[in-house]
């Protein structure tokens, strides 16, 4: 699934690669067979279409494996020039000899002149001296003492190249002229700068936006918190809410503000002004600003947004009803009460099925909680009272309950609660008289009806 700091770190990546007149590049690092499979691929695509950054609109995607003999060809070159050195150690010998496993490798094969060989690892050799300063346009310039780099691995015993290396590759032969990604990849870049220089080629311009964390201030992580950017797509957030969101991470507009059109944050970001310290991924300042979004939708909008959820397409679960249960007109006519009422588009589904369902599905805490003594006796006299309405219109059906709940000393309120689970099954739910001026004269009569019944 795509991760939601992935999807941020794309966005970012795609803006200032507009504003500087580049191009987006997307490259799918499949060399780990464990983690690569097609469907998987095209869910990132499926994404990255969601939050705008359309296929068409960008160069690839672009597999790591497929420059497999450019990745072999720079070890090679490495190894030639001096700067990498063939080694068989394992890690329970370096863990002898250096008594912890913390301590990293100890370049025990650094002068043994090693040809390569089957279970032989190449590693880089680190200069023992200097410094690395990682140029960085977030994070000012970060300074690595070189001798407290291990020499680290690049190739395996099979020969095939690690991500440090593949990665610096795959930069060069794309001309990759700024990386911008997560904070946890800093620690990786002075080793992939050294490599950079060693191959003679200048590194790209840096910049490591802030990691995300939950409320605890941890790291998101896929088995703890809702990372995945489809779950919350077939949840029903919408993508401009989304993106704008998800913008914020580290960064904000001018002004006092934070909900803003695309066309101003693609023209106000700027990549110096992302804040370095942990960006806090607050699920729900996210559903706040979805309920902003979906208000300010037009009602046709809305009501085109609200489709998938009301008729099971696309990657969304049926609703409880048949396809043929399902009445357009009548949901558009409540479309405009459900639209200020829900922060999420698939909270549409509890808020209309009484619409669509033969007969509403009564959730029991509500049954026990509007039918108490005396419901069955207000059941009655709303039946008889709505039988002779001459106009079924919400305003009569409000007057009517109002009348019938006086005479029984109860104020509105408390009169339509037992009307409202008999006819909705819920007891908060659209406002209850335009929802029976909707459902109609006979369906109401009828529920009215059956609630009735099921009393004493």
């Amino acid at each position: 699934m795509f991760h939601v700091g992935g999807a941020r770190s794309a966005l970012q990546n795609w803006i200032f690669a507009r504003q500087q007149g580049g191009v987006f590049v997307l490259r799918v690092e499949d060399t780990d067979a464990a983690r690569n499979r097609p469907e998987w691929t095209e869910g990132i695509l499926s994404a990255l279409d969601w939050i705008g950054i359309a296929r068409g609109s960008y160069e690839g995607p672009y597999f790591q494996s497929s420059y497999a003999a450019e990745h072999r060809a720079a070890a090679q070159r490495l190894h030639e020039g001096g700067r990498a050195y063939y080694c068989d150690c394992t890690r329970e010998a370096v863990q002898a000899r250096t008594g912890s496993q913390y301590s990293g490798y100890d370049g025990f094969c650094r002068d043994r002149g090693l040809p390569a060989g089957e279970g032989r690892a190449l590693r880089f050799r680190t200069p023992d001296t200097g410094e690395t300063v990682v140029v960085d346009l977030i994070r000012g310039e970060p300074t690595f003492e070189n001798r407290l780099i291990e020499d680290f691995v690049i190739a395996r015993g099979d020969g095939s190249p690690v991500f440090l290396l593949a990665n610096v590759v795959d930069d060069m032969t794309m001309g990759i002229t700024h990386v911008i990604r997560a904070e946890e990849h800093l620690p990786n870049t002075p080793k992939q700068q050294l490599l950079w220089d060693a191959l003679g080629v200048k590194p790209p311009v840096w910049a490591h936006v802030p990691v995300v964390v939950n409320e605890k201030r941890q790291k998101l992580s896929k088995r703890r918190d809702k990372v995945a950017l489809e779950a919350y797509r077939d949840e029903g957030y919408l993508a401009d809410a989304m993106r704008n969101y998800l913008m914020l991470l580290g960064w904000a507009p001018s002004g006092d503000r934070e909900i803003v059109p695309w066309s101003v944050i693609e023209d106000e970001f700027r990549l110096e002004e992302v804040n370095p310290s942990p960006a806090f991924f607050d699920e729900k300042k996210l559903r706040a600003f979805n309920g902003d979004y979906i208000r300010a939708l037009p009602v046709d909008e809305f009501v085109a947004a609200c489709r998938p959820w009301l008729t099971g397409t696309d990657t969304i679960a049926p609703p409880p009803w048949q396809p043929e249960e399902f009445d357009e007109a009548a949901f558009a006519a409540v479309a405009p009460l459900a639209q200020t009422r829900i922060a999420v588009l698939s909270e549409i589904v509890p808020n209309v099925d009484f619409l669509f369902l033969a007969s509403p599905s009564i959730e029991e805490a509500a049954w026990a909680k509007a039918m108490k003594e005396g419901a069955a006796e207000l059941l009655d006299a709303t039946v008889a009272a709505y039988e002779g309405l001459a106009s079924w219109d919400a305003e009569s059906l409000k007057a009517t309950l109002e009348a019938v709940g006086a005479e029984r000393g109860l104020k509105l309120g408390k009169a339509q609660a037992p009307v409202r689970v008999a006819v909705t099954g819920r007891t908060v739910g659209l406002p209850l008289f335009e929802s029976l001026e909707v459902l109609g004269r006979e369906r109401t009569l009828a529920r009215l009806r059956a609630a009735r019944l099921r009393l004493p």
